[in-house]
């Protein structure tokens, strides 16, 4: 369904994206492997000043099921089961966390020529509701999130968006954090090889404070790419991140706060292999 809208998640991710991933001040090392019986295998770490995290993941797919279940350093155990085309053009996913009795949850996933539908509920006797939609197209998509908490009957967020796409452009309006902020965000990818522009404006409107970020993404060769970032609050950062084989990239991360002339500046390695 080339013409159906994104999902409400997709509305203004490619201008944060762009402003936010990859991005990374501590040490960070992912290695993840696929066999030939569609079973991959994602280890990640991450130290984080004299902290250390880590998990463990697989995934192993077969016709239109996928079942992932990780292990974090605390011995938590998550697991994800999603059948793909339950009924046409539906996805549904139960996961759930161990120890955590509460965890349960049941995603069902709907996608029209005109409308892309998701809806949570969770798996206990006081459950948590959530529901987001966007109908429109390609070009324009209007969408709206609620979320219930049926132990407090109270709403938990409710927020709404708008969307307009184009092949080297996008923009979004959205009014989040339950009608307090409204956030505008545009991506554009300029003509010049390899270059893409964003910014993001927050206005909340209880306080009347503004707040924005620009950044830039320039591929400097089809294996580099070197990204900037600037916000208001005199944050500059940067990223370099090179894929040195088919795969596997390395990515080093540097952030300057400007106005605070005491405190260092931030560093951060990230190492992804994938034989």
């Amino acid at each position: 369904m080339g013409s159906s809208p994104a999902p409400y998640s997709e509305i203004g991710r490619k201008a944060n994206d762009l402003l936010t991933k990859d991005y990374n001040f501590d040490h960070k090392f992912t290695l993840s492997t696929l066999s030939s019986t569609g079973l991959g295998l994602t280890a990640t770490g991450l130290k984080s000043k004299q902290f250390f995290v880590g998990d463990i993941s697989t995934l192993y797919k077969s016709g239109k099921t996928a079942v992932d279940v990780k292990i974090d350093t605390y011995s938590n155990v998550s697991m994800k089961v999603t059948l793909n085309d339950v009924l046409p053009s539906t996805k549904v996913a139960c996961s759930f966390k161990i120890p955590d009795h509460k965890s349960g949850k049941l995603d069902v996933k709907y996608l029209h020529p005109h409308a892309a539908i998701d809806s949570s509920i969770g798996l206990n006797p006081t459950p948590h509701l959530e529901l987001a939609a966007a109908i429109g197209n390609n070009d324009l998509s209007l969408g709206g999130e609620i979320g219930f908490d049926t132990a407090s009957a109270c709403f938990t967020k409710y927020n709404a968006a708008v969307s307009f796409n184009k092949p080297d452009y996008s923009v979004a309006l959205m009014l989040i954090d339950e009608g307090q902020t409204v956030k505008a965000s545009y991506i554009h990818s300029l003509p010049l090889n390899g270059t893409t522009v964003a910014a993001e404006m927050i206005h909340r409107l209880s306080s009347y404070e503004n707040s924005f970020t620009i950044g830039s993404s320039h591929a400097v060769d089809p294996l580099t790419t070197l990204k900037t970032r600037f916000s208001d609050r005199g944050k500059v950062a940067m990223l370099l991140q090179h894929e040195w084989r088919p795969k596997s990239q390395i990515t080093f991360s540097a952030e300057h706060d400007l106005k605070a002339v005491n405190v260092s500046p931030k560093f951060g390695l990230g190492l992804a292999l994938k034989p």
